[in-house]
């Protein structure tokens, strides 16, 4: 992430805020969800669930939700340790 760093927290986001975006945005619609079915960005063969597409969308939702006093630079899903995908908003 990217931004202003607030003089009165030393922080670019508060971490609860990120927290319960991510828990949002992220884990409730993607934890336990069969993506092709049950994700409609993905649903009746819109997007393709690769990693890269996985990542974008999430980028997408966690950018807007968070609002534009802070800038997602970077999102990364991993299956192992061995297996991921990156991307990088543009001209991060």
């Amino acid at each position: 992430m990217s931004g202003v760093v607030d003089d009165e927290t030393g922080m670019i986001v508060d971490l609860g805020l990120l927290d319960r975006v991510l828990a949002t945005e992220v884990r409730d619609r993607f934890d336990h969800r069969n993506i092709n079915l049950d994700v409609p960005e993905f649903a009746d063969g819109r997007l393709i669930p690769t990693g890269e597409n996985l990542a974008r969308v999430i980028l997408g939702f966690v950018q807007a939700a968070l609002g534009s006093r802070v800038r997602v630079t970077e999102v990364r899903v991993a299956e192992d340790s061995t297996l991921w995908a990156t991307v990088r908003a543009a001209g991060a």
